[in-house]
Formats: structure tokens, C-alpha cells, sequence
């Protein structure tokens, strides 16, 4: 049975964390988040083994193979990126990987005919994936994120050491501070593959009908829910950003 992790936010506990591991490169920073006897308690890595997945996975695999991987299911994602999932999974030889999808009571609810995406894309990323996200963190203190700066104005702001007041939990951005040609130099010094969209325009890979490609000049996330005013699916509550379309 699952416990539900209880704790009460401390704004000087978050201070002092963030200028702990401020200076410290993702490896070390990822050794202190996932130290067994450190402050966070237990702590999973969420992934959608996307565009820019790979790098965080490696890093999460070199430290602690184990530490379990969440991977939501919208049951709306490319074949691509299972298919990416997999391969990664085996190559960094990642050992508990989750997955979790909306119940199919809920789906039944809220989304029977499998088309509330056309209507009311906010509604379907809740129950998709915020929700299902709440749940699959129940036994967890906290939660590794894959959000960098770089990838939208909304996300330019983030901290490497944040705090999910939402879930009430640890929220950790180790790539953070990375850029583009970071997460590209990386790639290629350790082998990792390519999402195998990113050779057809995707730089941000979510759910199938929910994305599409971009054109050279245009923002990393620009093919995310292309021609609404939603930016952000609901999971990270970055600040000064707007998560929700407006009705």
C-alpha cells in the first residue's frame, strides 16, 4: 500500500538547500537530490522520454540505476516515443521504470469518446497527466524534473531546488542552467540516441495530437498546442507563466 507523504513547506529549508547545491555540477547535484541518508526523503525521476530525455535519464542512471522513473502514459503519444522509451530504458539499463495512465473510470468520466483534447485541451492534460501525476508521487517526498531556461520565456525563471506547492513536495530542475548545445555536446560525448522525431522538425515531443514541428526561428515549445494560448500542460506551475488556455 502506498503512503502518502506528508510534509509542511519551510521557506528557509528551500533557501538553504538552493545555495547548498547551487554550485554544484548536475552529477553532484543529482548525487546529493538521490543520497539515501540525505534531507529530501525518497525521491522519483519524471520522465516523457522526449526530445531532450535523454541527458537527465543518463545522468539519473549513472548516479542510481534504481531510483524508479515515472513515465506518464496519455495514451496519446507518438509510437515514436514509446519505441525511444524503450530503447533508452535498455541502453541505460534504467531498473524501475513506471508507468501510469488516467483510470479507466476517470476516462470513462471525463473522457469516454477519447476527444476532449479537440474541445478542451486543459481538461485533458488534468486528467491525462496532472492528476495522474498526483497519484503516481503519493510515496514520494520529491520529484527530478527535466525543465531548462532555455526551453520557453515561462520556464526562465525556474530554480534548480523548487518547491511543488501543488503536491506539497520537493521539485528539483538539475538541467536547469543547460543550453541546447549543452544537452547536444553531452548527446554525443556519451552516445545517446536522438528522439528519432527530431530529425522531421519536433524539438518538444508531447502527445501526438497535440504537437507538431517548428520552424527554424520559432521558441523550442512553439509546436506544443500550436494556435491556442496554452503553454504549459499543467505539471510544472512555473511562475509568471500562463498553464491553462483561456476558455
Amino acid at each position: 500500500m502506498l503512503r502518502e507523504v506528508e510534509r509542511h513547506f519551510d521557506l528557509s529549508e528551500l533557501t538553504q538547500q538552493q545555495q547548498l547545491l547551487a554550485d554544484l555540477g548536475s552529477i553532484d547535484f543529482l548525487k546529493a537530490v538521490l543520497s539515501q541518508s540525505g534531507p529530501f526523503g525518497r525521491v522519483a525521476a519524471v520522465s516523457s522520454f522526449g526530445a531532450e530525455s535523454a541527458v537527465l535519464l543518463h545522468q539519473v542512471a549513472a548516479v542510481a540505476p534504481q531510483t524508479p522513473v515515472i513515465f506518464i502514459d496519455t495514451q496519446f503519444h507518438f509510437d515514436e516515443t514509446l519505441a525511444y522509451r524503450d530503447e533508452l530504458v535498455t541502453q541505460l539499463a534504467l531498473q524501475d521504470v513506471r508507468s501510469y495512465s488516467i483510470d479507466p473510470l476517470s476516462q470513462k468520466r471525463l473522457d469516454p469518446a477519447r476527444m476532449l483534447h479537440l474541445t478542451n485541451a486543459d481538461r485533458c492534460c488534468h486528467a491525462r497527466k496532472v492528476d495522474v501525476l498526483t497519484r503516481a508521487l503519493r510515496d514520494f517526498d520529491g520529484w527530478i524534473s527535466g525543465q531548462k531556461r532555455f526551453q520557453s520565456s515561462g520556464r526562465a525563471g525556474i530554480n534548480r531546488v523548487d518547491w511543488d506547492d501543488e503536491r506539497n513536495k520537493w521539485k528539483f530542475n538539475p538541467l536547469a542552467d543547460w543550453h541546447s548545445d549543452d544537452l547536444e555536446a553531452y548527446r554525443i560525448e556519451h552516445g545517446l540516441p536522438h528522439h528519432p522525431l527530431r530529425q522531421f522538425g519536433y524539438s518538444s515531443v508531447g502527445c501526438a495530437p497535440c504537437t507538431s514541428p517548428i520552424a527554424a526561428d520559432e521558441d523550442p515549445r512553439a509546436g506544443r498546442w500550436r494556435g491556442t494560448q496554452k503553454l504549459e500542460c499543467g505539471l510544472h506551475r512555473n511562475p509568471n507563466i500562463i498553464a491553462a488556455s483561456v476558455a
